[in-house]
């Protein structure tokens, strides 16, 4: 079971107000912050559902090739906000919402790319809710 993960940023102040606004959509928020006072040489931002953040971002050269995260959630609607919150916070779409049947029926993605090119997903794998 995988218990954090994270990607390098570029600009770490312009990603983590990305990663704050896309982020919020599906119930995550940045939940600690530490600089190089205490990591002992770049600035990192932890994200996730309270009390621990599961995912980090830091600064520094940005991950090449650029990195992919999904965010598992529990609605197609929670895909849909993400969606559209990461696009309002500066990212670009690389797959709209919908359904990528070709990896099982109900699967339902949308795709943004933050600031630094990581495609960050958000994905639900159970039918659409009435």
């Amino acid at each position: 079971m995988i218990d954090h993960t994270g990607v390098t940023v570029g600009d770490f102040e312009a990603s983590k107000a990305f990663y704050v606004g896309a982020l919020a959509a599906i119930g995550y928020e940045k939940l600690m912050e530490f600089g190089p006072g205490i990591t002992g040489s770049v600035s990192v931002a932890g994200f996730g559902e309270p009390p621990k953040p599961d995912f980090w971002i830091s600064a520094g050269t940005p991950n090449r090739p650029a990195i992919h995260v999904a965010f598992r959630v529990a609605t197609r609607a929670r895909v849909r906000a993400f969606h559209e919150a990461a696009l309002a916070a500066g990212g670009t779409c690389n797959g709209p919402p919908g359904l990528r049947a070709h990896y099982h029926p109900n699967y339902h993605g949308a795709f943004v790319l933050d600031p630094d090119g990581h495609n960050i997903e958000a994905v639900c794998h159970e039918p659409e809710m009435p």
